[in-house]
């Protein structure tokens, strides 16, 4: 088959925010406009085409990214729509690993907010070219200006004034085309109304009724703007700038253009354009945008190839006459069984092929490939380089996995994930369904690289990992409604952490005689604390042969297994460093296993010793409340021993931003609708571990001791 749209006229974005700025009303906008729907969903009455589970459907928000593939101006989209609730920043996280390009949609009354920060944050780490489309200029509040001051302030970004809205609020009427310098004007919410090509006069804001003084001065310094947009994208293009200096004459639209795509593209500056999804404002104009400004697949940096380690060997370009190479970000179950989405980064793969899971050293026989319209599915006979596709009943690939051609293998780099701060235990309503809710809960720990499912060795309870508790909540939820499985879910557990704060060298000897061959192992290990965040590292400085080289990844396996289980409560111990510098073995009585046993026992006694502390997740809480009950709100912080960062404008409220400990924060939604009659809203995500104080400590090391 030949290849249906040229890579150049590919784009693969991700629609990305905070929760409620407007996401899947956008998306469904884009499908509707592009003749995808003939009719547009909304998320208030839980139709939106994107938001198809029950669980997103009844909570009007998303959980789990959505893909669709659209046409526009003989371009092929394909479009993911993402959550926007920190809880599911998994869904955004490796979304983005594989999309060339992202739409970040900000509230025109809220600007940057929490979420869109983290969201911000994940794009700079996978080099995504991004623009921002400025929501819900309709709204009561929307300012376009303070939204581009928040873009500039909070996330550090350099934005490029694409549109400029006419007029806000409920006199929205429509947007300057900074690029054409055209006026747009509806005279219509409906969403097949037309919008007037204006010419921008002195009488524009008299013709619109437009009387409100920030959105006068906004309409009066339309020239600056202008400007502004010249100078910066003539930046990109030395000819262009040189011609425009010699001239005085503004560049052509097609050379603005040109100039505009090459600086979003390598990162130079952020186009900013604006609109009102719900009231059919805007939309055709970004569609307008992604087209123009964001990149192709081949366009952006190739997909580096790494070792079995990690480490970057060589890299793979986009491109169908290379060897074929997907990486897979995304696994879900429904009615046709485990789809499998991948990201197709080379090469062709037809239908009946054969590849090879790298990752993981197995052969995978493609039986069905599939391209994803939501929920629903339509099969195809290949895969091409650039394609955003899913395979049906894989068995042996997970998220992450590289599936490539098996006489060509490579590993591509994969993704990171999150290490889950909170945790239920879980088990069937009816003593019968145990093996059912196993295999649900494993298909969806599959499913979900930031859940995590463990066994407590000493309750034999099933432990549930996740991000958060409705992250944990719609888990439970969903094997339910998919699965057919009640489960009795228990209080919420926090995962602490252990560490150490000092230095400590320790040997250890461990002997053996029972008759016959014996064990024996002496080690000599230093353990060092590190920096927060810097995990386990284990150093073989052995010289001279004390130790064979053979039994030396016992001792680091040892450590490993034993690290799990902490000296002060049995949690996971973090952030330590342990070298191992001198030993003894013996020429008959030493094994593998003598010297695993001795580094798990060494580990043991010297890490009382080294001063350890017990560590907690910090959470980064923003609270939005009306002004009159800012006092109420950071006293119960306080209260919470939160630590406040400070004070923003949201709108016509007041953003508290503070550090909080997750321990404290069970039960805060209540507390806070109660002192606020309902009018506060937060936000909450994982920030980083801190030492809990002696008292909060003795507490859970009791409470430990005595489950």
């Amino acid at each position: 088959m030949a290849r249906r749209t040229p890579l150049k006229d590919m784009r693969n974005i991700g629609i990305i925010a905070h929760v409620d700025a407007g996401k899947t009303t956008t998306t469904e906008r884009i499908l509707y406009y592009t003749g995808r729907s003939y009719k547009i969903g909304e998320v208030h009455d839980g139709a939106a085409t994107t938001d198809y589970m029950e669980q997103e459907q009844k909570r009007g928000i998303t959980i789990q990214s959505a893909a669709v593939t659209v046409f526009w101006k003989d371009h092929q989209i394909n479009v993911i729509d993402t959550p926007g609730h920190v809880d599911f920043t998994i869904e955004v996280n490796r979304s983005l690993r594989v999309l060339d390009g992202a739409v970040v949609v900000f509230d025109g009354v809220a600007g940057v907010e929490p979420q869109s920060e983290t969201n911000w944050r994940l794009a700079d780490n996978y080099n995504v070219p991004r623009m921002c489309y400025v929501n819900k200029m309709d709204r009561s509040g929307a300012n376009f200006r303070r939204c581009v001051d928040m873009i500039i302030n909070r996330l550090g970004a350099r934005p490029m004034i694409l549109s400029l809205p006419i007029g806000s609020e409920d006199n929205f009427r429509g947007l300057i085309d900074l690029v054409t310098m055209k006026a747009l004007v509806w005279f219509s919410d409906e969403k097949d109304a037309q919008w007037e090509e204006w010419e921008i006069t002195d009488d524009l804001a008299a013709k619109l009724k437009i009387d409100v003084k920030e959105d006068l001065d906004i309409l009066r310094d339309v020239p600056k703007y202008r400007q502004e947009l010249i100078d910066t994208a003539l930046e990109q293009d030395d000819v262009a700038m040189e011609a425009y200096l010699d001239s005085g004459e503004d560049p052509s639209v097609d050379v603005l253009r040109a100039c505009i795509r090459k600086g979003t593209v390598t990162g130079a500056f952020t186009p900013v354009i604006a609109g009102s999804s719900f009231k059919n404002k805007g939309v055709p104009q970004m569609l307008d945008a992604v087209v123009w400004y964001l990149p192709s697949p081949t366009d952006v940096e190739a997909i580096k190839v790494v070792d079995e380690e990690g480490e970057v060997v060589g890299e793979r370009h986009c491109s169908d006459e290379e060897p074929f190479a997907a990486l897979a970000f995304k696994v879900i179950n429904n009615q046709f069984g485990a789809l499998t989405f991948a990201r197709v980064y080379s090469g062709v793969a037809n239908k009946g092929t054969t590849l090879l899971n790298s990752t993981r050293g197995k052969r995978e026989r493609i039986g069905r490939m599939v391209e994803v319209y939501a929920k629903d599915t339509n099969a195809i006979e290949e895969c091409r380089a650039g394609d955003i596709i899913a395979f049906v009943s894989l068995a042996e690939t997970e998220t992450g996995d590289t599936l490539c051609d098996p006489a060509h293998p490579v590993i591509l780099e994969r993704m990171k994930f999150p290490d889950p701060v909170i945790s239920v235990s879980v088990e069937p309503k009816a003593k019968g369904d145990q093996e059912k809710l196993g295999a649900a809960l494993g298909k969806m720990v599959r499913a979900d690289p930031s859940l995590r499912l463990e066994l407590d060795k000493e309750t034999g309870q099933t432990i549930l990992r996740g991000m958060g508790e409705l992250h944990l909540e719609i888990t439970i939820d969903r094997i339910r409604t998919e699965f057919g499985v009640d489960a009795v879910v228990g209080r919420p557990q926090v995962a602490y952490r252990e560490t150490i704060t000092s230095k400590i060298e320790h040997v250890y000897t461990h002997k053996k005689q029972t008759g016959g061959s014996g064990q024996f192992a002496e080690v000599k290990i230093i353990f060092e604390p590190q920096e927060r965040g810097e995990g386990f590292k284990f150093v073989d400085a052995i010289v001279g042969g004390s130790i064979p080289r053979e039994y030396i990844p016992a001792v680091g396996g040892g450590l490993e297994v034993q690290k799990e289980d902490g000296v002060l409560a049995g949690f996971p111990t973090v952030d330590f460093k342990a070298t191992l510098v001198d030993g003894k073995y013996h020429d008959v009585d030493s094994s593998a296993l003598a010297f695993e046993i001795a580094a798990k026992a060494c580990f043991r006694e010297a890490i009382r010793r080294a001063t350890p502390v017990l560590l907690e997740p910090i959470m980064k809480v923003e609270v939005v409340t009306p002004e009159n009950h800012l006092g109420d709100v950071i006293g119960d912080l306080n209260r919470r021993r939160g630590l406040i960062l400070g004070q923003l404008e949201r709108g016509m409220n007041l953003a508290v931003e503070a550090h909080v400990p997750l321990s404290e924060m069970f039960g805060f939604i209540g507390d806070l609708r109660s002192m606020t009659s309902g009018r506060a809203t937060f936000t909450m995500e994982f920030s980083h571990y801190d030492p809990v104080p002696r008292n909060v400590a003795d507490e859970v090391i009791a409470s430990k001791a005595a489950a």
